[in-house]
């Protein structure tokens, strides 16, 4: 047998006539055999302080030490050998109990053989290299998973009772470990329709055997409300279904996005209104003087040129008008006395011009109660304006229907058409949706499309109420 070639054992007995035949059978199957015998549990113990062994053979009564105290002490002291049981004693229930402390095997004297002994001898060792590995690869998964510099825990996905957590998600949320392992997932989880949502997807890409990432808002224990990204993956342990979480805190770089996206749209915005001024003060101002030149020279055209004339001055006025509107969506009526209601009439008037639409505008909440911020209002007029622009080159609509009204604490503003529609799951995330979706999240909000083919397209900004003043 090979894989024993060469073995270092120590056996822990005292009887000499049951060493000797233990001695002749390890002889009979170890070409190179370093053999060691003690006789009492002092002895061995000393043995064992200086010295490491491939496996440790024990009896279980020594004259200074027996039973299950000798089993523990040994095994304590066993290092990486695995130890197994010799005795003469046949009780099977002191068997189960011995192997329970982490016993490799337990052999009765008068039923082994050479054979026998060296198969358990090999297969202990064996078996104990496995441990050996399986508890390192755990020790390593529990310093990961305790270390980690970011908050981490362990649910079950039946209950979503919190089954572990590390000590970041203690200091991230406040939670002592044992107030954590007492509450369930949804007592830090924003419990909203929204989030429960996203929860039920990621169960459904977690059982897939893929990694879910997602974005959600939890509450600490001061009460305070952060943004998350959360990975996460499904395991079971004992046909229990559990999730293992990892919780990045990304409050603070939202708020630096945020802020760099206000910046970018500010100064947009100031470019929009200083093009839109400079149509509507200089270029307009140059043709109302072309205009008024053209009639200046009106009796003195010759009669057959009149007409080129009038045809020239009418194209000015289209011109002047086409600028005026121009400069209007540019720099919106909203940021002077207008109120949202006139502002939105007046961009669905504009897109409809050759009354090619069925429009319809519904503004079913109090301006003056809710006291939308200049900066909302501005960002829910771009988000029409975006959105009416893409049914505009591709929805094949003939009803446009813009809805303004608050629901269960959120401002929400529904824009729908009959058109084309789209497969949701095919839907591209162009520039404009993106733009859309940007706007919407520097207030906290989010974002819903609904949509089928042939069944219409409504895109839905959803605020919350404590953003919008």
């Amino acid at each position: 047998m090979s894989e024993l070639a060469k073995l270092n054992i120590l056996v822990i007995e005292d009887n000499l006539g049951d060493y000797l035949i233990i001695k002749d059978y390890l002889e009979e199957k170890v070409e190179s055999l370093d053999i060691t015998n003690a006789i009492r549990f002092e002895q061995a113990s000393n043995i064992l302080n200086e010295n490491t062994f491939d496996v440790i053979l024990l009896d279980l009564t020594l004259p200074d030490k027996a039973g299950e105290a000798l089993i523990e002490e040994i095994i304590e002291m066993a290092n990486t050998a695995p130890v197994i049981i010799l005795t003469g004693f046949t009780n099977i229930q002191f068997s189960i109990r011995a192997l329970s402390l982490k016993v490799s095997d337990y052999l009765v004297k008068d039923d082994i053989n050479a054979s026998s002994l060296i198969k358990s001898i090999l297969y202990s060792i064996e078996r104990k290299k496995s441990t050996l590995l399986l508890e390192e690869s755990e020790k390593r998964y529990s310093n990961l998973f305790e270390l980690s510099p970011q908050p981490m825990w362990i649910f079950n996905v039946n209950t979503l009772q919190f089954f572990q957590v590390n000590q970041a998600a203690v200091d991230q949320y406040g939670y002592t470990k044992q107030e954590f392992l007492g509450m369930k997932l949804f007592d830090i989880v924003i419990d909203d329709l929204s989030e429960r949502d996203k929860f039920i997807k990621s169960k459904e890409i977690s059982y897939n055997n893929k990694i879910f990432k997602g974005r959600f808002k939890h509450r600490k224990k001061s009460g305070d409300i952060i943004d998350v990204d959360i990975y996460s993956n499904l395991y079971y342990i004992n046909e229990t279904v559990y999730e293992s979480v990892i919780a990045i805190d990304v409050t603070e770089k939202i708020k630096l996005e945020h802020r760099i996206t206000r910046a970018i749209i500010k100064t947009q915005e100031d470019e929009r209104y200083e093009i839109g001024a400079e149509l509507h003060d200089n270029v307009c101002q140059i043709l109302a003087s072309s205009k008024l030149s053209l009639d200046m020279l009106k009796d003195g055209v010759p009669e057959n040129n009149v007409k080129w004339l009038i045809k020239s001055q009418h194209f000015i006025n289209l011109a002047l008008e086409e600028i005026r509107n121009l400069s209007h969506r540019l720099a919106p009526s909203t940021f002077g006395n207008s109120n949202l209601e006139e502002t939105f009439s007046e961009l669905l008037l504009n897109i409809n011009f050759e009354n090619q639409y069925i429009t319809n505008l519904s503004i079913d909440f109090d301006e003056v109660n809710y006291k939308l911020s200049k900066d909302l209002q501005l960002n829910l007029y771009r988000i029409a304006q975006e959105q009416l622009r893409n049914i505009i080159r591709h929805s094949k609509a003939t009803t446009i229907e813009i809805k303004l009204y608050v629901e269960n604490d959120f401002l929400k503003m529904e824009i729908s058409d009959n058109g084309i529609g789209f497969d949701e799951s095919k839907i591209k995330k162009g520039i404009g949706l993106a733009n859309i979706k940007r706007r919407i999240e520097l207030f906290n909000g989010e974002m819903q499309i609904i949509s089928a083919i042939n069944k219409g397209y409504n895109l839905i900004a959803i605020i919350p109420l404590d953003q919008i003043s």
